[in-house]
């Protein structure tokens, strides 16, 4: 009974790991990170951007 439970969250952890791996991998991180970012609004001033957002 314990190697079963031991080897569910073993096989969770590496299931988790390539999840991860794969995000990294296609930039989903990043993406969000730069969309999510006070600079990246489109169409406005840098400056009004910074003066507005911060």
């Amino acid at each position: 009974m314990e190697y079963a439970i031991v080897t569910a969250a073993f096989l969770c952890v590496i299931v988790a790991g390539t999840a991860l791996w794969r995000a990294l991998s296609q930039g989903l991180f990043v993406d969000h990170g730069l969309a999510s970012a006070s600079h990246h609004l489109a169409g406005a001033a840098t400056w009004i951007a910074d003066v507005l957002v911060f």
